[in-house]
């Protein structure tokens, strides 16, 4: 299964820049609807695309291992 870790990366780019980063802005830098940012952010198992991760990506300054996380699944 894969999952969104996009909360804890929009807390990492606080740390790192000490800008203060709403749903609202990322939503403005990245051209996505803040709807798709909430979702992402409380569902984080949400099937997204590639070129949504790439935006998220590019706002966060962060790489694509850090956005998203890989497990198996228990009944694979």
């Amino acid at each position: 299964m894969i999952t969104v870790r996009l909360r804890e990366q929009i807390n990492a780019y606080q740390e790192r820049t000490g800008d203060r980063l709403t749903y609202a802005e990322l939503a403005r830098r990245t051209g996505l609807a803040r709807a798709t940012i909430e979702t992402l952010a409380s569902r984080t198992t949400y099937n997204t695309t590639l070129a949504t991760v790439d935006k998220l990506c590019a706002a966060l300054e962060c790489g694509v291992g850090d956005l998203l996380d890989y497990a198996p699944d228990e009944s694979s």
